[in-house]
């Protein structure tokens, strides 16, 4: 199941708040949408769900219009968590949740026993099973955001849509949402959702569509995206976009130093020598690793690989001499794949000590 944005505008008077946006999401992709304060992007997600009508271009689901796929099939693929402080229900939490079995379960017939499981080993997944007899008006706004993508959840759904699900939650429960959503798009899930947090984007996301105030965007692989150069353009920021080593990988950070001053930030991009250490603990995976670096194969200088049976795992060693920003593209694309450490080791160039 693909969905896509097809060359879309949007405005409520003449000026139009989005102009020209495309977007695809393949089947298991994980997404975000990042932009300013007032760029549009809950806008684009109501147009992309077809709750707003796109001024020009549509959105489409396997290349049909949204708008012309019957409602009950549309959302029986499809789960919308909106942002939390837009939802004042005062049903319990259980009930709530239950709504997102909806369309699993026929009209006349009541929650069976398989949904009221279904439900409790949501919230017991999401940590939050404490509040299963609560009303919905009676928790905290990050309570509440966390029992709404409980609910779409619950739905079982082929394509994930949120808005801003981060949004009033503590470093633990963003980190849970976080990690729920990689465990969704490594089953098949496509998740697609609103942030204002350029680091989990880059951390988590396959492809990101990144909105600038003027209505423009730019949509690809998230580190081709999410740079120093095009944070300041669209945050009007100056950041640096550092690297935090752990035990397994090399992760990305990002630092707003000071607001713009206008002028361009300039990148360094030589080609470097680069060695790609990566360790896969999941054997499945191995043609993955292998079509991705065969993607690159007008880099590579060579590979070497063995399975290392006692631990079970495999080990590979890559050398290519690339541009710095597609050896960090495709550090990026293998850090995503479920199971797989990697790291990069740069030559030192001429001069350096």
């Amino acid at each position: 199941m693909i969905l896509k944005i097809e060359n879309a505008s949007f405005g409520y008077g003449k000026d139009n708040i989005l102009k020209n946006v495309s977007l695809t999401a393949k089947k298991g992709e994980l997404v975000a949408i990042l932009g300013p304060n007032g760029a549009g992007k809950t806008t684009l997600l109501r147009c992309m769900l077809g709750f707003l009508k796109w001024k020009e271009g549509k959105s489409t689901l396997d290349d049909k219009d949204i708008r012309d796929i019957p409602h009950k099939k549309l959302w029986s693929s499809i789960a919308y968590v909106p942002q939390a402080k837009n939802f004042t229900s005062a049903m319990p939490v259980t009930e709530a949740v239950l709504l997102g079995r909806t369309s699993r379960i026929s009209f006349y017939r009541q929650p069976s026993e398989k949904d009221i499981r279904a439900v409790e080993e949501i919230l017991s997944r999401l940590g939050i099973s404490h509040l299963e007899n609560k009303l919905c008006n009676e928790i905290s706004g990050g309570e509440l955001q966390m029992v709404l993508i409980a609910r779409a959840l619950a739905s079982q759904p082929e394509i994930l849509v949120l808005d801003e699900p981060e949004s009033n939650l503590d470093f633990k429960n963003q980190l849970i949402v976080l990690d729920t959503l990689s465990e969704l798009s490594s089953q098949g899930v496509t998740c697609i959702f609103n942030t204002h947090y350029p680091a989990h984007a880059l951390s988590r996301c396959d492809k990101a569509l990144l909105l600038f105030k003027e209505g423009n965007s730019i949509f690809g692989d998230t580190a081709a995206v999410v740079t120093e150069k095009n944070i300041e353009s669209a945050f009007g920021v100056k950041a640096v976009i550092g690297e935090v080593d752990t035990d397994e990988n090399t992760l990305k950070s990002i630092t707003a130093l000071s607001l713009s001053d206008g002028n361009e930030v300039r990148s360094d991009d030589e080609e470097r020598i680069a060695i790609l250490s990566i360790i896969a603990s999941d054997f499945s995976q191995g043609e993955r690793i292998s079509e991705l670096l065969h993607s690159y194969s007008r880099y590579l200088i060579g590979r070497m690989g063995m399975p290392y049976k006692k631990a079970g795992v495999n080990i590979i060693n890559v050398t290519l001499e690339a541009p710095h920003s597609e050896v960090d593209t495709l550090l990026h694309k293998l850090s995503l794949i479920n199971g797989v450490s990697v790291k990069a080791t740069y030559a030192k160039k001429e001069g350096s000590f």
